[in-house]
């Protein structure tokens, strides 16, 4: 990229020049506004979405509830399984802000993207949402006996479609972000299996 094609924006990460189109992950994540930002509740069900998976906040409080649930009814698996449930979306998400650190990448901020949402940090990969959305839909899922995919069906897509209507993350982000997710509750699970076999 020559150096007329770029310049700096106020925090000093580097930017395309005003009339550049976008191009690469920029020009999906353009085409995906352009294409569903603009119908009606999906912004506003998007930035929801962006609160309740803010730090696995929502994620912790719905594992907490069912952790309740389940102890006032004396299912002490249930009970258990909630509590890792809930780990695991921690878990996933203090890795993903790891692995942040390290790579980096700073997020979207191509002229044509509308951000749509503040974010805590500048740094895009992997998306967190995405990770500790992805742990927690498939822990909450096993911890209230759902089919293993009827939860992450339900609740991974639309999370990590609305990191992208948010602008906020490239389409590689929310990959990783589910990937790191899906291996995080894989392990929960299998630390599970050893400790029931004990």
């Amino acid at each position: 990229m020559s150096s007329e094609s770029i310049e700096l924006n106020g925090n000093g990460s580097v930017e395309p020049a005003r009339g550049e189109p976008a191009r690469g992950e920029a020009a999906l994540l353009v085409a995906v506004q352009s294409a569903i930002a603009g119908r009606p509740g999906v912004l506003s069900g998007a930035r929801g979405l962006s609160h309740v998976g803010e730090h696995s906040l929502g994620w912790l409080a719905l594992a907490g509830a069912g952790a309740l649930a389940a102890h006032r009814r004396g299912d002490a698996i249930a009970r258990r399984r909630y509590v890792e449930a809930g780990a695991g979306a921690f878990t996933a998400h203090a890795a993903s802000v790891v692995i942040k650190r390290i790579v980096r990448r700073r997020r979207p901020n191509h002229p044509d993207i509308r951000v749509g949402v503040g974010t805590p940090s500048k740094l895009s990969f992997p998306s967190s949402h995405a990770t500790s959305t992805t742990a927690a839909a498939i822990l909450l899922g096993r911890a209230a006996g759902l089919p293993a995919a009827a939860l992450p069906a339900a609740l991974v897509p639309p999370m990590l479609v609305s990191r992208l209507v948010l602008g906020v993350h490239y389409p590689s982000d929310v990959a990783a972000g589910a990937i790191v997710g899906a291996l995080t509750a894989g392990a929960v699970i299998a630390a599970d299996a050893k400790y029931e076999e004990q």
